[in-house]
């Protein structure tokens, strides 16, 4: 059994994201979105996101304190970018990848969510799905089109089939601090 993730970007409809869910069998949405709100679709903000899950049987978890995108921890940001290396150090991320790896082992239907719709532009791959892998944990993509895809076949999306010959060292795509900020020692 493979533990899922799904993005809803912008096209992907709240009905069709729950149809999704209950197509493969979800009974828990973890949502790993460090600001779990939308403005441009609030239909995918926590409150709503969870009434909705909630009327389709499926249990809305939040964890994007532990396993978010942007982490307040300044000291794993790296010339402005989040560097997921430095994330998967620390306890905090430690801990939320043992709920999740404990969750999966016992059985439990799982699927992160987070904004992104293609899953090679998310963190759920970069981060979460490879320190998943790491431990043994079969992770599954819900693309942009519905269908599950490997952890692998992303990063081969990723790296566009040369990630066997580079380091990736996995970082945000975007800069989230300043370049004079992320510069600076934190302590």
């Amino acid at each position: 059994m493979q533990l899922l993730t799904i993005g809803y970007g912008g096209e992907r409809s709240s009905d069709d994201f729950v149809a999704l869910l209950n197509k493969y069998g979800v009974k828990y949405l973890v949502d790993v979105r460090t600001k779990p709100y939308s403005k441009f679709r609030p239909e995918f903000s926590r409150d709503a996101i969870d009434v909705l899950t909630r009327r389709a049987g499926i249990a809305y978890v939040f964890m994007g304190d532990t396993l978010g995108g942007l982490p307040s921890d300044q000291s794993c940001y790296r010339d402005g970018k989040v560097d997921y290396g430095l994330v998967r150090e620390r306890d905090w991320f430690k801990r939320g990848i043992d709920r999740l790896d404990q969750g999966w082992r016992t059985g439990h239907r799982l699927a992160l969510m987070c904004a992104e719709l293609e899953p090679e532009r998310c963190h759920r791959s970069k981060l979460i799905g490879e320190a998943l892998s790491s431990r043994g944990v079969v992770v599954g993509h819900i693309d942009e089109h519905g269908s599950v895809v490997t952890q692998p076949s992303v990063l081969d999306r990723l790296t566009k089939g040369q990630g066997a010959l580079f380091d990736l060292g996995m970082t945000s795509r975007k800069k989230y601090r300043a370049e004079a900020d992320a510069g600076e020692e934190q302590t």
